[in-house]
């Protein structure tokens, strides 16, 4: 017996009019002043450590893990960028803030705790 090599879970349809649909188009990402950002501190899951998070970030996962490393470089610090969002270790809020105003991003602003 072989196994069916398409990632497709449908084997097979009794639906004459059936028609595989094809996948979402892919996200483009906003322009910088497009983008409605939100800087957050957070403690919470990280040992008690302090991080700042971006939210709000409308693109690419792959414009989003480049932004990442930009932030991360500008703050001197590690971090992360996946699930839409971006980990910047430390509270880094009011130097990023002020990266993302000079950079175009002008819908930007600190949020939460």
């Amino acid at each position: 017996m072989s196994k069916n090599k398409s990632n497709s879970p449908f084997v097979f349809s009794t639906n004459p009019d059936f028609k595989f649909e094809q996948d979402p188009e892919q996200v483009s990402t906003l322009a910088p002043a497009a983008q409605k950002l939100r800087l957050q501190l957070e403690t919470k899951h990280r040992g008690g450590k302090t991080a700042t998070v971006l939210l709000g970030f409308m693109g690419t996962e792959k414009d989003l893990e480049d932004l990442g490393k930009k932030l991360k470089s500008f703050c001197g610090t590690g971090g992360s960028a996946k699930n839409g969002e971006i980990i910047i270790q430390g509270d880094h809020r009011d130097k990023l803030l002020q990266w993302f105003l000079k950079n175009g991003y002008t819908n930007t602003k600190k949020s939460g705790g």
